[in-house]
């Protein structure tokens, strides 16, 4: 019985060294009071068994670590995002920086309304942010706003299918991109060394 925890642990910490250390397929961004507990883990969850490589601030993150180099260099290096936009997200400085990082990255972008209507998404001025900030944030929200994406009530809907509806789409997307980039590996002429 020893040997088998034993083993079982030593996986898990193998997995955890090579979640940290490879760069992620997935950013997931959300406001953590809204949705940690719901979709944004149960989304990381489904990703992460499918054997892709998710970032979820908790899940990714160890104490010590530097909150903005991370989250910043993980949205850097990812393939696409999720953004869970939920009724307290614009009120997060941390998930309206995160979204406009994607943005201004071009990542492509997978919104997920839960419990929100696009209209009602707007960075507000209390007087804690740059003037340059709210423009930012709503040029990044704007974009969101229009960009297709799925809508979730949780008080009518099934997580489970929120869940498996977005895993698909970023498996889709993925997909599509790992295709562009063949296309344009065979398009670019081989280099000729003189």
């Amino acid at each position: 019985m020893h040997r088998t925890s034993q083993f079982l642990h030593q996986c898990h910490q193998t997995r955890v060294a090579n979640r940290a250390n490879k760069p992620c397929d997935v950013f997931i961004n959300h406001r953590g009071i809204d949705t940690k507990r719901t979709v944004a883990t149960l989304l990381y969850d489904h990703l992460y068994r499918l054997n892709l490589h998710p970032f979820l601030d908790s899940k990714n993150m160890k104490p010590g670590d530097k909150l903005f180099d991370n989250i910043n260099g993980a949205i850097r290096k990812c393939k696409v995002g999720v953004a869970v936009f939920s009724p307290r997200y614009c009120e997060s400085y941390f998930c309206l920086h995160e979204l406009a990082l994607m943005m201004e990255s071009r990542k492509k972008v997978i919104p997920i309304f839960c419990d929100v209507k696009p209209s009602q998404l707007r960075a507000v001025d209390n007087g804690k942010c740059a003037m340059e900030d709210i423009r930012r944030f709503n040029w990044a929200l704007e974009e969101a706003k229009y960009t297709v994406g799925l809508t979730f009530d949780s008080l009518k809907g099934n997580w489970s299918d929120v869940v498996t509806s977005a895993s698909d789409n970023v498996i889709k997307t993925l997909t599509e991109m790992e295709g562009e980039k063949k296309m344009q590996r065979r398009k670019t002429p081989p280099i000729l060394q003189v």
